[in-house]
């Protein structure tokens, strides 16, 4: 069954400066995890043999309100090393069923203004029987040295190499808001971090300075055609880059007119929703970044 051959992805962005040692990102997002998923809970696991310098958490970890021990489980060596996360909707709430022409909308959003509305009274209290433990989650991993880039900047240090990091909240929930302005150290490379790679938050990364953008949300389009790609993105995104390694809005940094583009990384991820456990031509993934000198 495809939604659980996992894989491990490899890339190459050539972001750093000239001269800079490779510093090795993995990128993992979207597990949307359920108690008993076992074989998902191993492969995370295993993503450590991959000796990350440092590990990015793109949101919606959690399907479950008893995920959140599984989960940690999972992620515990990766938790050992450098990390930074942001959250998504399914760290904040349970999915609840849908009707299942929503997977095949661009932005159901548009037509659904409803999980808005939902998601405020999450965060803020209500609706407590959909609640998911994203406090402490959250709190699990800044215990363990993440940084936590919800709507705040910070920065992480390894070896040669300077992450001058920019997160937002969800913006899928419309809980982004964008850090106040900053300058970029000396020498550093900003990286934006948010869950739902809508077009207004990677033009304030952009505008900001950033030279690389990690997502997930999108799921790849989960459900793809050979030879054409995703269908949707569930966002504002274009389809030719629901996942993988890009450069936005134009070709890529290193290609003839990327020169004022940005580096997009979107995870496909590594789970479903469990009212839509299906992917085609679109395997569940991590991903490992190498960042490597620019010519």
């Amino acid at each position: 069954m495809e939604a659980h051959a996992f894989v491990v992805r490899h890339a190459r962005v050539p972001v750093l400066p000239p001269g800079s040692a490779t510093t090795r990102v993995l990128h993992v997002s979207d597990l949307h995890l359920l108690p008993g998923q076992a074989d998902k809970i191993a492969f995370v696991r295993d993503l450590a043999s991959l000796a990350p310098d440092v590990v990015v958490d793109t949101g919606d970890n959690m399907a479950h309100q008893d995920a959140l021990a599984p989960l940690v489980h999972a992620l515990e060596p990766l938790l050992a090393r450098p990390g930074a996360f942001v959250m998504g909707s399914n760290d904040y709430f349970a999915p609840r069923a849908k009707s299942w022409s929503r997977y095949l909308r661009r932005d159901p959003r548009a037509a659904d203004r409803s999980v808005v509305a939902r998601a405020i009274n999450e965060v803020t209290g209500r609706d407590k029987d959909q609640r998911l433990p994203a406090d402490e989650l959250a709190r699990i991993m800044r215990e363990a040295g993440w940084k936590d880039l919800t709507n705040r900047r910070d920065a992480l240090v390894t070896d040669e190499t300077h992450l001058d990091l920019v997160g937002v909240d969800d913006p899928h929930l419309d809980l982004d808001r964008f850090p106040a302005r900053a300058p970029i150290p000396q020498g550093a490379l900003r990286v934006g971090v948010a869950h739902a790679p809508y077009l207004r938050v990677l033009k304030s990364m952009r505008d900001d300075g950033a030279s690389l953008v990690l997502a997930g949300h999108t799921h790849g389009g989960q459900l793809a055609v050979p030879f054409y790609g995703a269908l949707v993105t569930n966002c504002d995104l274009d389809r030719s880059r629901a996942k993988g390694l890009h450069g936005w809005p134009g070709a890529r940094p290193d290609e003839p007119g990327g020169e004022d583009s940005l580096w997009l990384h979107v995870s496909a991820g590594l789970g479903t929703s469990p009212f839509a456990p299906v992917r085609f031509a679109c395997r569940p993934e991590a991903t490992l970044l190498e960042l490597v000198p620019s010519a």
